[in-house]
């Protein structure tokens, strides 16, 4: 489980070999079998005797800014992998191999894009047309991504990006349509977000760019040796490749929760600059999205949870980079069970009104 301390003035300490969660007066001893991160989001105190808890069972700690973009991390000094493997993906990112796996990524997360807003069209009857001709377009997207080539990555990647960025506009387009009226927006927006949409977003996004530069580590990989994303002083450029594979959960989560009539003015902040959430926002966020990270979806022959796919992507990564790109287990990233595996609001119990 995710350990997610977001209250000013809460106490993390160790006792008898378990972490002591102090906060509002009350008490909660934990395992750290039963840890597998701690997330930190304003004013929490905890000791060194914590930290070395945390780090001898493999559990990192990880500190978020205001939007819950990780800006700092306890974990162990210990290199996850041989040098051989960095050296690899070095190469790699020079290569035709680099090729393969930049369009893969980049047919995958328009794939899951298409996929997404086909979901959200069946429940939204007043929006099918609309929102199908947005995913065809994003369809012919996919199709232009699988059909490039090149012989590196440096050669390509203003055609990838490009096409990437015009799927996207239909896609966050997509995404405002199946958004209640009053909610909708005009395209994506970082920080500051601009709207309450663009808020859940960014902070979700935040949370997944931890897991995923915890499963880069675990894996051996190299969170600063990208392929899409260029090399820059202490930029996460393979994280941010790799956190296009999983953004569509943070994407679900967050048109779920206003489909499901949860988010209110009083979740958020709001600023000269743009909307941040509060605590009872990121209470309410964080506790949706590791709800349904927790999930278990089919991926491949396997059963895992979502938040589990992750890692198995990182390890899949470093194993194709080591044996050769052709040994691939039995994952197609193009495919994605949503409509088995994931609920999408509004539901039965949520009616369709296009006036709201």
């Amino acid at each position: 489980m995710q350990l997610i301390l977001n209250t000013f003035g809460t106490s993390l300490r160790k006792q008898d070999g378990m972490f002591l969660v102090l906060a509002n007066g009350r008490k909660a001893l934990l395992s750290p079998e039963k840890v597998d991160s701690i997330l930190l989001a304003t004013g929490v105190h905890l000791s060194t005797d914590v930290i070395r808890l945390a780090i001898e069972h493999h559990i990192d700690i990880v500190l978020l800014d205001s939007v819950g973009e990780p800006y700092g991390r306890f974990w162990h000094g210990r290199p996850g992998s041989t040098a051989a493997l960095r050296r690899t993906q070095l190469e790699v990112s020079f290569g035709e191999e680099g090729v393969v796996l930049a369009r893969e990524w980049v047919t995958a997360k328009l794939n899951h894009q298409a996929a997404l807003l086909r979901d959200l069209a069946r429940t939204r009857p007043d929006r099918l047309e609309a929102l199908e001709q947005q995913a065809v377009k994003i369809d012919r997207m996919a199709i232009a991504v699988e059909a490039t080539s090149g012989t590196s990555v440096d050669e390509l990647r203003g055609t990838l990006m490009g096409l990437e960025g015009v799927a996207g506009r239909e896609y966050f387009s997509g995404l405002s349509l199946a958004l209640p009226q009053r909610y909708r927006f005009s395209g994506r927006s970082r920080s500051p977000a601009k709207d309450e949409f663009n808020c859940l977003l960014n902070y979700s996004y935040g949370v997944l760019y931890g897991l995923v530069e915890r499963a880069c580590m675990i894996s051996g990989l190299d969170p600063y040796i990208g392929l899409l994303h260029t090399d820059n002083y202490n930029k996460l450029s393979l994280v941010y490749d790799l956190v296009e594979l999983f953004r569509v959960h943070a994407e679900r989560v967050s048109v779920n929760l206003f489909a499901a009539r949860k988010i209110s003015s009083d979740l958020f902040d709001q600023q000269d600059t743009g909307f941040r959430l509060n605590k009872e926002g990121r209470a309410l966020l964080l506790q949706s999205l590791n709800d349904y990270l927790d999930r278990r979806h089919r991926y491949g022959r396997r059963n895992l949870k979502i938040r589990d796919t992750i890692p198995y992507e990182c390890q899949r990564l470093a194993s194709r980079l080591l044996k050769g790109m052709e040994h691939d287990p039995d994952i197609d990233l193009s495919v994605f069970d949503f409509e088995a595996n994931s609920e999408v609001l509004p539901a039965d119990d949520v009616p369709v009104n296009p006036e709201n």
